[in-house]
């Protein structure tokens, strides 16, 4: 007889604000429902970091903020923002120190049109929208260096800078070579301005040029960004891996899930991938105070950042046995408002447990 070890994971939780306190909750209820099934165990410890908990201290999270995180495997997180609150505050209040001290270098988004969703494409099906963006987290356009002089005077002068390094490149390119590997098509794409840009994106080109000489069996590709978004729009079908800075990263991994039906069903991870520190997995939707309370949060990008997780704690069949349910609710077409139903957050989140009992 087998040995069998019952892992259990420790789990950093932090609902955050608007729809975050509401979607947070049912994918702790999925992900309890795969424990049982699969035979792993979740300590779950909340933080109450958040836009709310800034209006109260004056700090998004306390000092020891990060050294409390990083006792957990993975943080998950719900959304983050306040009308009250700049965003430039709550980002650099939280997400980006969280990013940055933990070395969270790599942001993945998968982008898949599910079964049943309309995109908003003419004519698209489901196997011509299957990509995933790599965002280099940590440096890039997406630094504090640079300031402001003169201001309120006709002289007023802003400067901001962007910071490569060879390291910081290198290793998302690699990431990025690596899951082209992996994938069927092992295709890569660079998302780059070079045209423009004339100390930064050269660099970034030539590191994508030295590094793909490593991985030979991946075919490249390589566009400025202005026309690779119109290329997104007219010829999803192009893409299997794209790999951008921090900024044209996080610009293409917004349209990716617009053309594939919803920002609400965007998943994004937040990877350490050497695990010396936790990652931190999220949805992309934001706080949306717009409908925040009304119960009729999209949940689904939170359920696909909850198996993304599970994929990247190790627990393989939970994380397909949740895609799997995910995807026979949007065939049923059973959706909240987002894309056109009238279903719950509640009764999304029922559905898909429903469809996890059938599932083995």
């Amino acid at each position: 007889m087998e040995d069998f070890i019952n892992m259990t994971y420790n789990i950093a939780l932090i609902p955050g604000d608007g729809i975050g306190k509401e979607v947070v909750p049912e994918a702790v209820k999925i992900i309890a429902a795969l424990s049982d099934r699969y035979d792993f165990d979740i300590n779950y410890t909340d933080f109450p970091y958040s836009c709310e908990y800034y209006l109260k201290t004056g700090h998004m999270m306390p000092a020891d903020g990060i050294e409390k995180l990083c006792a957990s495997d993975a943080i998950f997180l719900g959304a983050v923002g306040d009308f009250q609150v700049p965003d430039h505050v709550s980002l650099w209040g939280l997400l980006i120190p969280i990013r940055r001290q933990m070395q969270q270098y790599v942001n993945l988004r998968p982008v898949r049109l599910l079964p049943g969703i309309r995109s908003p494409l003419a004519d698209r099906k489901s196997e011509d929208i299957d990509f995933v963006v790599v965002r280099e987290n940590n440096e890039g356009e997406y630094s504090q260096i640079g300031g402001r002089v003169y201001e309120g005077t006709d002289l007023e002068m802003v400067v901001q800078e962007t910071v490569f390094t060879r390291m910081g490149v290198d290793r998302i390119m690699r990431y990025a070579f690596e899951l082209a590997q992996k994938r069927p098509r092992k295709h890569l794409t660079s998302a780059t301005k070079s045209n423009g840009i004339i100390h930064t994106m050269p660099f970034w080109d030539e590191r994508f040029k030295a590094v793909s000489q490593h991985y030979p069996d991946v075919k490249t590709a390589q566009f400025h960004i202005d026309i690779l978004t119109a290329h997104f729009v007219q010829h999803p079908d192009w893409f299997d891996v794209v790999v951008g800075s921090n900024l044209f990263g996080d610009i293409l991994s917004d349209l990716g899930p617009a053309i594939a039906g919803s920002i609400g069903i965007a998943a994004s991870a937040n990877i350490n991938p050497e695990k010396e520190f936790p990652s931190m997995f999220e949805p992309v939707h934001g706080s949306a105070p717009d409908i925040a309370g009304k119960g009729i949060a999209n949940p689904i990008g939170t359920f696909w950042s909850a198996q993304m997780m599970l994929e990247f704690l190790g627990e393989i069949k939970a994380a397909e046995a949740l895609m799997r349910a995910i995807e026979a609710v949007t065939a049923e077409h059973i959706f909240t408002p987002d894309l056109g139903g009238n279903a719950t957050t509640e009764e999304f989140t029922e559905a898909v447990l429903s469809k996890l009992k059938g599932i083995r």
